[in-house]
């Protein structure tokens, strides 16, 4: 029975080591995108394919965390959901009161474009994942 309950745990450490490992492989290429497409002197080949580059190991990124969510137990994956739940109309609150400012011409389109909003969603979910782990204490 211990050896059934250490394999188990192996094979969860292994997943959750793959899932942080996808992340930071996401992470270090989009930066190094960004690197390339702030020079102006990146060749337009090299742009277009460190605009591809961020997506295959935020898809593998995506693919771990789907299959971290799926090993969880009810408790964990119901915390995830509503988190989930809860991150989705936050950030669409967000967005719709970004473009009314912006159509108000009180916020300029260059501070607040697609660049920069999107690093708010991931906070907006850890923020639910907190609020929403908080109901289960």
């Amino acid at each position: 029975m211990t050896s059934n309950t250490d394999a188990q745990l192996c094979g969860t450490g292994r997943r959750d080591f793959l899932f942080i490992v996808a992340g930071v492989i996401w992470i270090a290429t989009y930066v190094v995108a960004l690197l390339f497409l702030k020079n102006p002197a990146t060749p337009g080949l090299v742009k277009a394919a460190m605009v591809l580059l961020p997506a295959v190991p935020f898809a593998f990124f995506l693919f771990r965390f789907i299959g971290h969510v799926r090993s969880l137990d009810e408790l964990h994956r119901r915390v995830h959901l509503e988190a989930l739940a809860l991150a989705f109309p936050i950030a669409i609150l967000f967005l719709m009161t970004l473009g009314l400012i912006e159509k108000a011409g009180a916020l300029p389109a260059k501070n607040f474009s697609y660049q920069e909003v999107w690093y708010y969603l991931p906070i907006f979910y850890l923020f639910a994942v907190a609020i929403s782990w908080r109901r289960y204490r």
